[in-house]
This record gives C-alpha cells, structure tokens and sequence, in this order.
C-alpha cells in the first residue's frame, strides 16, 4: 500500500501537490479555530447583541440558543470556501514566485519576492472562492432558536437559510452573480497587503531558523503565529471591514500543515528548489565544456 502512494504522489505534478498541500492545510486550520470565528464575526457584524455581554457570555448565549452545534455553525461553508481558497493560495504563491525567479532570474530570492508573490496569490484565490465566503458570513450570522423562542437577536428557523446550497439560491435569486460578489472590493484591498505580510513574515523567519530545526513542528508554529500575528496587526482596520481574515491560530496551523503536506509530498523546499537550480545550471555548463 506504501508503495501504491508513493506511486500516486511521484506522478502527481507539483502543482497539484501544493493544491492538495494546501487545501489540508486551510480545512484542519480553519475547523480547529470555528468556535473562535463564529464569536468573532458575530462581534463584528451583531455588536449591539453581544459586545455588550462579552467574550464568555456570546459564547454561553451561543451554547443555550444554539448548542454546541452553534460553534460551528457556517463551518461548512467555511470550510467548502476554505479548502479552495487555500489550495488556490498557496498554490498560487509558490507558482507566482516560481514564475517570478525564472522570467527574472537577477531578482533576489528575499522576502520582498515573498510579498509580492503572496499578495498576487491572495487576490487570485479571493477572486475564486468569494462568493463561498459571502455564503461563510450569511450563515454564520444566523442566530438560529428552537420554533416558537422569541429572544432578541434570535430567528427562528423558518427565516433562516437551511444550508450552503439555499443560501446560494436565495442570495443568487435575489441579487444575481452582482450579489454573490457583494463586498469584494474591499476584501481584494485587505487580503493584497495581509497574505503579503504572512509570507513575509513566515518566510523570512525562517530563513533564520537552523537547517536541522526547519520541520520542527512547534518551529513553525511559533513563526506561523508571530507571521499571522504582524501580518493581522498592519492590517486588522480592513480585517473588520472584510469580516474575513483568519485568527492567529489558524495562521500557524496553517503553515504548520502545509510544510508537513509538501514534506509528505515530497515536494522541494524553497531552499532544496535553489539548489537544484544551481546544481542543473553546473551540469549544464560542464556539458558545454565538454562538447
């Protein structure tokens, strides 16, 4: 069977291997942090509500309204959004940056690649996936009672959407492709600096981190996490705006499982890729010698 995968993966092309890489990636990140999320979009979008009561009593409001269920309510959605979107990014990313050193192979292989490449691959996978985002919002913002309950704040379950596939309905029905895309613009202007700055930030730290040290799980967490943390800080007025940004801990988790996705690929690092650039263009310089 270990022979039957390692088939599979040799004859995967690499780009598909960061698709899949990421995409594991961006759903364990995203699930793990969904209880998070829902408090905090709720802070964001319903402020009156649950501002007012706080972190601990949104999620005691959440728990006796909705459930343990409530916490991860719009995750799947959230997650059909997420797993496109972060295959598509860091997909995106390595390819840009791939694409970038070979039409100009002078350009430093630095952090300021890393921002550029990170900031074009934010805005392709945003492009992509935005509309699963809208729907990620929509549902999360329900405030879902038991029939009959007639709380503030509370629907109950005849108004609300019934799943990712109604609410794509309703929303298309209503508005058309215009409203599926409702509110991108100023998610394209936060996600273009913030997925910047996270590669920057990942990528730069851990060009500082000792060769035997680099698949050192706790490692990459610290640097996903501080990379999440700046990255969130210099952008966090447009977070609010966009309701969409990711929560620190899902930033590390994220990295975190993409680097142990490519290693289980067996997809080259950055460092292992120039390397073997270097080491083809020695081979073929010692060809031409010689012929």
């Amino acid at each position: 069977m270990g022979l039957f995968f390692d088939g599979i993966i040799e004859s995967m092309p690499l780009f598909a291997k960061e698709l899949v890489a990421g995409g594991v990636a961006g759903g364990l990140a995203k699930t793990a942090v969904a209880p998070l999320e829902r408090v905090k979009i709720l802070f964001q979008t319903r402020k009156a509500e649950f501002r007012s009561i706080g972190f601990f009593g949104s999620i005691e409001k959440i728990a006796k309204t909705e459930g343990i269920k409530g916490f991860y309510r719009g995750n799947g959605a959230s997650v059909a959004r997420i797993v496109p979107y972060a295959a598509l990014h860091y997909m995106a990313y390595e390819q840009y940056r791939r694409w970038t050193i070979k039409r100009f192979p002078g350009i430093g292989r630095g952090p300021a690649l890393d921002f550029v490449a990170g900031s074009f691959a934010g805005g392709t996978a945003v492009l992509f996936t935005y509309p699963l985002d809208l729907v990620r919002t929509k549902l999360a913002y329900q405030v879902v009672g038991p029939p009959g309950i007639n709380v503030v704040g509370v629907v109950n379950r005849e108004q609300v959407y019934r799943g990712i596939l109604d609410c794509f309905s309703k929303t298309y029905k209503v508005s058309g492709l215009r409203g599926l895309y409702r509110g991108v613009a100023p998610s394209l202007y936060g996600i273009f600096p913030y997925a910047g700055l996270k590669f920057y930030f990942y990528e730069e730290m851990k060009r500082h981190v000792p060769h035997e040290q680099k698949k050192n799980i706790m490692v990459n967490l610290v640097c996903g996490s501080v990379a999440g943390l700046l990255g969130q800080t210099f952008t966090y007025p447009l977070d609010v705006v966009r309701r969409q940004m990711q929560v620190v801990p899902s930033v590390a988790i994220g990295f975190t499982v993409y680097d142990i996705m490519k290693s289980s690929l067996k997809v080259p690092s950055h460092e292992e890729a120039v390397i073997e650039v270097v080491t083809n263009k020695r081979n073929t310089r010692t060809s031409s010698l010689r012929s």
